[in-house]
Formats: C-alpha cells, sequence, structure tokens
C-alpha cells in the first residue's frame, strides 16, 4: 500500500513549501473522478486558485513592463495563464504522479491538459489559503518566473483567440462569439466540438479535449478562412 504521508512530504519537498494544513493539499490533489462528492475534490480550490493565478500574473506583468500598453499586457497575460502553460508547469514539477484519481482517469496513459492544469490551479489555491498570497506570489514567480522573464508581447504567443479578436474588432467591427456545438465523453474526459461567429457569419467548427482548446482551433480555422495565416498553417499551441 502506498505510503501516501511520505508521497506528500516528497512532493512539498518538490514545490519547496510545506503546508501547515495538510488536508488542503490532499484536497487539492484529489481528482473529482476519485471523490464521491465533488465538494471533496480539487474543483473549489481550482476556482480559487484561477483567481490568485491571473492577479498574481497581471501583478508581475505590470510591474515588470510598464511601456506595454492594456492590450500588450493582456497577450502576454493569455499565453502565460493559458490550460496548455499551466498543464505543461504541472507535469514539470510531476504533479500528476502525486494525485488521487478514479481508476478510469488513472488508467489513462494521456491525461486530457485540463487535468493537470486544473490540479496545478487547485494547488495554487491550496497554498494561498494555507500561507498567504505571499507565499503563492513566491510559489509561482518559482515555477513560471521564466515564463515572465521570457514575455515579449512583440512576439507571437500563439494564441488563436486574441489574433482573431483584434483583427474582427479592427476590421470587422465586430467581437468574435464561441458556442458549444456538441460533446461527446464520459464526464472525465470529454471533448467538445465548438463554432465562432463573426458578425453572424459562421466559420467552420473545430474538436476539442477541452472547450478552451476547442475555442482555439475554431479561431485558427477562422483566421485561416479569412485569410489571416498562411494556407499551409498548422495550428500549434505553446
Amino acid at each position: 500500500m502506498e505510503d501516501r504521508p511520505a508521497r506528500l512530504e516528497e512532493f512539498q519537498d518538490i514545490i519547496d513549501y510545506h503546508f501547515d494544513d495538510i488536508s488542503l493539499l490532499e484536497k487539492a490533489l484529489r481528482h473529482a473522478s476519485a471523490s464521491d462528492k465533488r465538494l471533496d475534490s480539487n474543483e473549489r480550490l481550482e476556482f480559487l486558485g484561477d483567481s490568485v493565478l491571473g492577479l498574481t500574473i497581471c501583478e508581475e506583468l505590470f510591474t515588470r513592463f510598464p511601456e506595454y500598453l492594456e492590450g500588450e499586457l493582456t497577450k502576454v497575460k493569455s499565453m502565460i495563464v493559458s490550460r496548455r502553460t499551466c498543464a505543461r508547469v504541472a507535469k514539470k514539477m510531476r504533479l500528476t504522479d502525486f494525485m488521487v484519481m478514479g481508476k478510469g482517469m488513472s488508467s489513462q496513459r494521456d491525461l486530457p491538459t485540463s487535468c493537470p492544469a486544473g490540479a496545478f490551479e487547485s494547488l495554487i489555491g491550496a497554498i494561498y489559503t494555507d500561507g498567504g498570497y505571499e507565499c503563492s506570489r513566491k510559489f509561482l514567480i518559482k515555477f513560471m518566473g521564466d515564463l515572465l522573464d521570457k514575455a515579449d508581447a512583440k512576439q507571437p504567443q500563439e494564441n488563436y483567440k486574441s489574433m482573431l479578436q483584434q483583427f474582427s474588432q479592427r476590421h470587422i467591427n465586430s467581437t468574435p462569439s464561441y458556442e458549444i456545438l456538441d460533446e461527446k465523453g464520459p464526464d472525465h474526459s470529454k471533448c467538445f466540438e465548438v463554432g465562432v461567429i463573426i458578425d453572424r457569419r459562421r466559420f467552420e467548427s473545430a474538436w476539442g479535449p477541452s472547450k478552451k482548446e476547442a475555442e482555439q482551433i475554431a479561431a485558427f480555422k477562422a483566421l485561416k478562412e479569412l485569410e489571416q495565416l498562411p494556407p499551409d498553417a498548422e495550428f500549434k499551441m505553446k
């Protein structure tokens, strides 16, 4: 049987933060698929952590780049706080190795991006609750500082939604809207079909492993249809 206390201690060493209330870490690492009640899972902490993450990154960008306008700050922030980026940071710290998941999830070779990303945000929420804002900020700077150091609003961040919004507002005088057209799969591993509409014009829909990624793919397709990307461009996100 797994020595859970030892595993939790190992993970705390990895993230360089030790909890006063270890139950917060336990909850942050418990996926909804392993909980009889969703209130016992990490979803509430994920909700909190998402806001703490956004505030911290906004504050850091605001301080580090006094010459950037609001649009440029938004562009960089959207890349840093994206689900794909959060998932990559989570994997770097081996977060999913320490999670408690239901059999349907734990048996999957490739977890959906939403799983590690959500757990990362839950961990932020747990640290914030346990130690306060300064502790959560130090944690984020430790694991996302390199992204902040490399941040450059002048370089494309491969955020197709942002690119499409800027183009449509400037040239079509309209803001894109996204709608979920269909979804398939079990609750813990759904795929979503999303369509994008600009000024009553519908573009080709797209499927993705999360709503956010499906929206990005739909925006990418719309940009190609609007000839804002080369015909041979391939979808990619950082």
